[in-house]
């Protein structure tokens, strides 16, 4: 683990392989009262290749909408928007989405349901089984890729949904508060899934949305706080990979960041 670094807030980051690049970007809904309500403004945010970006803030800062935005779910009202170099219902191929929820289809499977984003794109049955297979392997469920939903526990199902979501090899993985649902024992053991997954293909990058200041620390490379709609820290985390998430919190910057957030938070 590293020692203690000094607190730093970051530009955003310039690179030619810049992942997700947001310019200027602002969203307004409409209001029900009438007129419209801005959600997101003057949003400048570059991701590199292969970084592990978590975003924080309070709910209602704009977190999810952003997220929404990048997955091409919600178009800007103002500025631009890329992942991969293109426009996010172009780049649709390239990502993978994980929610809170696994969403699992209860007439599949366990294998069936991973197989089922591979069956959309075409790809034919013998490869994405044995794709389905491999990703089940991956995340400790060989022997579950016969079971349907329902004879699975909680965490069982998020990592069928975390296999389901790898075997499409996205090369921007976003995510929805995925462990949140889970029990802490759980989402422990299925955050170091995740973790170790990662780890080990860092030419993936993530944009992680949580409103859990630690797992953000213990998981990201870099943490974005945000609050009413703007960008209010980019906050570099600098804790060394691999990382152990059962020792992390013991680490003397993971123990200063926690402070330093809910100092910013209050």
């Amino acid at each position: 683990m590293s020692s203690a670094t000094p607190f730093s807030t970051t530009s955003p980051v310039t690179t030619s392989r810049a992942a997700i690049r947001l310019q200027s970007v602002g969203v307004d809904f409409p209001d029900p009262a009438g007129g419209t309500r801005t959600v997101l403004s003057d949003i400048d945010l570059e991701i590199p290749a292969g970084q592990f970006t978590a975003l924080v803030g309070r709910s209602g800062c704009g977190k999810t909408t952003l997220l929404n935005m990048v997955a091409g779910l919600v178009e800007p009202t103002r500025g631009t928007v890329e992942v991969v170099g293109q426009p996010p219902r172009e780049a649709r191929g390239h990502l993978g989405f994980m929610l809170a929820r696994d969403a699992l289809l209860p007439w599949r499977s366990a294998r069936r349901n991973v197989e089922y984003g591979l069956e959309l794109r075409g790809i034919p049955r013998s490869e994405r089984r044995q794709r389905a297979r491999q990703w089940l392997d991956a995340v400790h469920l060989s022997d579950a890729e016969n079971l349907w939903p329902w004879q699975l526990s909680q965490g069982m199902r998020q990592r069928v949904a975390l296999a389901r979501t790898w075997a499409l090899d996205p090369a921007v993985l976003l995510m929805d508060e995925p462990f949140a649902a889970l029990d802490a024992q759980t989402r422990l053991s299925v955050q170091n899934e995740f973790l170790r997954l990662w780890q080990s293909d860092r030419d993936r990058s993530v944009l992680f949305v949580t409103h859990d200041l630690g797992e953000a620390i213990a998981l990201a490379d870099r943490i974005i706080l945000m609050g009413n709609g703007h960008i209010l820290e980019d906050i570099e985390v600098g804790i060394d990979r691999p990382r152990d998430l059962e020792l992390v919190t013991g680490d003397a910057r993971y123990l200063e960041l926690v402070e330093l957030l809910r100092d910013r938070l209050r």
